[in-house]
């Protein structure tokens, strides 16, 4: 019982550092133009900046341009 608590006291503080950081978004295609909104899940620390150059990437493999990052958020 006593290795029970401190491991459960661990994991509830470990807990809000491994909080997913959401990125919400609005991108484009070209020829023929298509707008798209969505969401993402960015690593690393959770800012605009990180989620813009993180995004930037992902959507470029996908044949979009990044036109916002509307925000970003601890989930």
């Amino acid at each position: 019982m006593k290795t029970l608590l401190p491991l459960a006291l661990a994991a509830l503080i470990a807990a809000p550092a491994s909080a997913a950081c959401i990125a919400e978004y609005k991108a484009k295609r070209d020829n023929p133009l298509e707008l798209f909104y969505g969401t993402a899940q960015i690593g690393g620390p959770c800012n605009l900046a990180q989620a813009r150059a993180q995004l930037r990437g992902q959507l470029a493999s996908q044949g979009l341009t990044l036109l916002k990052v509307l925000s970003v958020r601890q989930q």
